[in-house]
C-alpha cells in the first residue's frame, strides 16, 4: 500500500563529485539531429549538457542548420570545417537523435557523414568515449 497523496516526491539536486586526475576539463562535442527549434532531442542534449558542465566538463555544441548535404566539393564549406575542427577537438561526444522510421535522421546521419571516417591514420572518433541518446515518440 502506498503511503504518498498521489504526489510524486521532489527530485533531489544531485551533488557531483569532484574529478580528480586531470588538470583540464573534459571536452566534449554535443551533436543532434533536428532541425526544429524546440526539439525533444535537442532538450535533451542541452540536458545532457547541464549535467556534463555540472560535472566541470568543457561543452561544445554542433549546431547543424548551416551544414550542407554531403556532396563531392563541398569539404572546404565553413560548417564542415567547424564540425570537423570540434570532433578533433572533443574528448568524447554525446549524439542526441530523434527516432523515424526506426533510424536516424538525415539531419543527423549528415553530420557523421562529414565526420571523415580518417584523417591520415586516425579516425576522428578513435578513444574517444561516445553517449548515444535516442527520443522516440509515443503512441
Amino acid at each position: 500500500m502506498s503511503t504518498h497523496d498521489d504526489a510524486p516526491p521532489p527530485l533531489s539536486v544531485p551533488s557531483f563529485p569532484v574529478p580528480t586526475g586531470r588538470n583540464d576539463s573534459p571536452r566534449i562535442l554535443i551533436l543532434y539531429g533536428s532541425l526544429r527549434e524546440r526539439s525533444y532531442s535537442r532538450l535533451l542534449a542541452e540536458e545532457a549538457a547541464r549535467i556534463l558542465e555540472g560535472l566541470s566538463c568543457e561543452v561544445r555544441f554542433f549546431h547543424p542548420h548551416d551544414l550542407p548535404i554531403k556532396a563531392p566539393g563541398h569539404d572546404g564549406h565553413p560548417e564542415v570545417q567547424r564540425l570537423r575542427e570540434l570532433s578533433l577537438w572533443s574528448d568524447g561526444q554525446v549524439w542526441s537523435c530523434p527516432e523515424m522510421h526506426g533510424a536516424i535522421t538525415g539531419v543527423f546521419k549528415n553530420q557523421l557523414d562529414w565526420i571523415p571516417l580518417e584523417l591520415g591514420a586516425v579516425r576522428p572518433t578513435q578513444g574517444r568515449t561516445l553517449a548515444v541518446m535516442q527520443v522516440c515518440g509515443g503512441l
